[in-house]
Parts: structure tokens; sequence; C-alpha cells
């Protein structure tokens, strides 16, 4: 089975949220209408390289892989993190020519998202299991859980956590670890006031199972992203970096786009810097916490196209490269 992370996002319509209110973590940081830095001094951050999820490029992905593959890498991106797309995690090549194609370009894959049905259904241990000696073999770290779909309830949430210890069972004999990473659901409390993201960080094992934190879905979610860094440190060793637009900007997203589900919060992320994220506080933080790998990620396109914008968001990122 190939896990499409469209069935499930495709029907979040383009418009906006609210915006996050924490002043210290918004609007701090300098930069132009490209995501470009213009403040004159470096962040007191540095990492030495830095990823991109292909969500951001799927279509581009799905029409010629290895041509997309080639221009990110122009672009300064050292890793990617793949997921299930229809030509599988791989994009139609076999494991050791995707691993071959990856060492041309200078990248290396930090890991996949992969089918959330792997997390909660047995009968698909062994193709779990194929799955993780393949990646295993290329070289990646993390098969993550990407999104469990519109739960609601205390036992499913358990239900989760349960599924993603024994994939993290199986990722070790592979030398892996199982990921886990959030939208907004996370936060929508449950049963007796609970916060299922709480319960998945507490009833999962931290030997087997470590967390993807997406920074725009934890603030569009109106919480406050470094205290769960800080109140969980070393169970977060991934995160997307991934900017919310301003509040003007969706307000007026807001008034003019309109948004059919009940579930998704509508879609506004933008060009790295030119958002509302003060990325200067927060990755500090997030490296400090036990992060290692920093992803970019991108999903709303304004005039504009997502090859364009990565390299954009390529740019940004490159102020913090030592």
């Amino acid at each position: 089975m190939t896990y499409n992370r469209r069935k499930f996002i495709q029907k979040a319509a383009l418009a906006a949220t609210l915006p996050f209110a924490y002043s210290q973590l918004i609007g701090c940081a300098a930069s132009s209408e490209n995501g470009e830095d213009t403040t004159s001094s470096k962040p007191d951050f540095s990492i030495d390289k830095y990823g991109i999820q292909l969500w951001t490029v799927k279509e581009q992905m799905a029409q010629d892989a290895k041509a997309t593959l080639r221009e990110i890498a122009s672009f300064g991106y050292k890793q990617i993190e793949s997921f299930g797309g229809e030509a599988g995690i791989f994009w139609g090549m076999s494991p050791t020519d995707f691993k071959s194609f990856l060492d041309e370009q200078g990248m290396s894959a930090i890991g996949s998202h992969c089918n959330p049905e792997y997390t909660v259904n047995p009968a698909l241990e062994s193709e779990f299991k194929k799955l993780c000696e393949d990646a295993a073999s290329v070289g990646m770290q993390y098969l993550t859980n990407p999104f469990p779909g519109p739960i609601s309830t205390y036992d499913e949430w358990m239900k989760i956590a349960e599924g993603l210890n024994k994939q993290g069972e199986i990722c070790k004999e592979f030398g892996m670890k199982a990921g886990y990473h959030n939208h907004h659901g996370e936060f929508m409390k449950v049963g007796d006031e609970q916060i299922p993201y709480k319960l998945l960080l507490d009833n999962t094992d931290k030997d087997l199972v470590d967390f993807e934190m997406d920074l725009y879905w934890v603030v569009k979610a109106k919480q406050d992203p470094i205290k769960w860094l800080n109140d969980y440190s070393g169970r977060y060793k991934l995160c997307h970096i991934k900017d919310l637009h301003k509040a003007e900007r969706i307000t007026e997203i807001e008034s003019i786009e309109i948004n059919e589900d009940d579930f998704w919060l509508h879609q506004t992320s933008c060009v790295l810097g030119t958002g509302q994220i003060d990325f200067d506080t927060i990755l500090p933080v997030a490296k400090a916490s036990g992060i290692t790998e920093f992803i970019v990620e991108q999903e709303r396109f304004d005039n504009s196209t997502p090859l364009e914008d990565a390299k954009k968001d390529a740019g940004f990122m490159n102020k913090y490269v030592s």
C-alpha cells in the first residue's frame, strides 16, 4: 500500500486562521520579500546543513523526480525528507539507484513520511518491515507518521501511541526510529480535557519514537513551541521550518477564500522570513532541546511556484549555516 498524503490534505482550502499572539515569537526577524535576511549580524544559532520535505515540490516530483532533485540541490539543500507518493518514497527508483542519485547531487535522505495505516493496522506489518529494510539501506533514520487522520477520542489517540511504539520496535531492528509529525489536531482536547499531543509524548517510548515538530502547525494552533520543546527536551529530533503569513495577509485571505472543511484550518504558509514566526528565537531552543534535523516545508505559493519559493527558503536558511 502506498500512502498519498494529498488524500488527507487536498481538502484544505487556501485561507487562514487567527494569528499567534506570542509577541516574543513573531514579527521580530527582519527580512526581504524574498525571505533573505536583511539584518546586519548573524543569528546566535548555526547548523551545518538543512533539508527540504519533498511535499513542498510534490507536483514537480511527480512530473520529473530527478530534474526536481537536481534543482533543489542547486539551491543548497543537503538533505531531503521524502513521502509516499504514487511512485513510492524512492520515486520510481530502486533504493540503490535512489541513494546513488542523491549521492551524485550531494544530498542524503533523512527519512520519509509514510502510510499512517502502518501505525494502526497489524495486517500491514510485513509491508512496513520491508519498507524499513529498504529505507535503512539508503541511510534513512526515520519513518514518520505524518497525519493519523482527523481523530477525536482519547481511545483513538492511545491506539496511535501504542502503534507508534510497535513501529519503533520494528524500526529498531533496522537501526532506525519511528517518527511522528504534528498538525493542529494534536492540540484539540479530548476526553477529560486531555491534550492528544501530550498523550503521545507521555505514552511513547523515547528509545523507539522521536517527534518531528512542525513549527507552523504548533503556532497555528496557538501553542508555544518553546514551551513544548523545553517541557519535552530530548523527544524532538526533527522540525519542519515553515512560516505563517502575517496578520494582515491572513485577514485578507479569510475575506476572499472559503474553507469548506470542518477539520482543516486554512493553509497560510509563506516564504520563510516573510511571515510572523521568529525563527531566530525558536531555532536555538530547538537545537538545544535535541533537534538535529532542520527541514524546510511550504504548502502555499502566492504569485510564485514551489521551486521558486524553495529557492527563496534556501536563501533564508543559508544565514544559519556555519
